[in-house]
């Protein structure tokens, strides 16, 4: 059974805007930070973004900072990735990835992640 289900994904041009959602099966939600990574084609997976359990911290990657805003609803077991101004750079899976107690999750650290949703910014 899934933990971790993203979803919003799809094709935008450069400037727009798009949302991700990541629903949550974890029994203990609020214990997990939650982030998400990317992977564009032939290039490394990478941190874009991440919030702490109880919603009060987040963390984002130099390259999206200003332009994506993440949230989490605890009793919904949902977290949220705002995508604004997008750029054909942001082209790529995204992944959903939660990690039990502090730290964020990052591409080599994580307890479980998603099967990802794709985003593709045009020119």
């Amino acid at each position: 059974q899934a933990q971790l289900v993203e979803s919003g994904g799809g094709l935008v041009q450069a400037g727009g805007s798009l949302r991700l959602s990541c629903a949550a099966s974890l029994r203990t939600f609020a214990t997990y930070a939650v982030g998400w990574l990317r992977q564009a084609p032939g290039k490394e997976r990478e941190f874009v973004a991440a919030i702490s359990g109880s919603g009060s911290n987040t963390d984002y990657a130099d390259s999206v900072k200003g332009r994506f805003t993440i949230s989490r609803d605890n009793a919904k077991r949902a977290v949220t990735l705002q995508m604004n101004s997008l750029k054909p750079e942001d082209t790529g899976v995204y992944y959903c990835a939660a990690r039990w107690g502090a730290g964020n999750p990052t591409p080599s650290n994580f307890n479980c992640r998603g099967q990802g949703t794709q985003v593709t910014v045009a020119s």
